[in-house]
């Protein structure tokens, strides 16, 4: 599991660690289309997990590379932008790429592998929608990267029982 936001430094860091909670079973990473390596997490994102209840991790950003994209089972972007990006620079792996809120609107319950549910759904020809989006606190102030942890912790919550 690869969740992709700009920088690293906010949206997919919260993701990760909230999946990571709910699913130890699964190996979660994140990265950026558009970031800067090795910057740790600002003390904004740092106080907007702690008001989820969320530990914040040790982590330093990386941008997203071609290793990353091939060896994860699904590439979840907080925005339609980050799907747009998979498409453009990683077209193999477009057909499980899809944002965080159009994979627990649309992903089925684990009846079958999640390869197969992925298949269905055919990600790589999907229109892209400003519905997905989970906007970018980056540039903002505290209170902008808790409301974004409120919201991306539950949709987490729902795809860590969809896996």
């Amino acid at each position: 599991m690869l969740f992709l936001c700009t920088g690293n430094a906010a949206r997919s860091v919260i993701a990760g660690v909230a999946l990571t909670g709910r699913r130890p079973d699964l190996t979660v990473r994140t990265a950026g289309t558009l970031s800067v390596d090795g910057l740790p997490i600002s003390r904004r994102t740092r106080h907007a997990l702690e008001s989820v209840g969320l530990p914040p991790p040790r982590h330093a950003s990386r941008q997203a590379e071609e290793v990353d994209l091939r060896h994860a089972d699904v590439v979840v972007g907080m925005a339609p932008e980050h799907v747009r990006w998979v498409r453009r620079n990683h077209p193999a792996v477009s057909g499980r790429t899809a944002t965080l809120r159009r994979l627990v609107d649309l992903l089925k319950p684990a009846t079958e592998p999640l390869a197969l549910r992925l298949q269905r759904l055919d990600l790589a020809a999907a229109d892209l929608a400003d519905w997905e989006e989970i906007v970018d606190p980056g540039g903002g102030e505290e209170d902008a990267f808790v409301r974004c942890a409120h919201e991306i912790v539950p949709l987490v919550d729902r795809l860590a029982r969809l896996l």
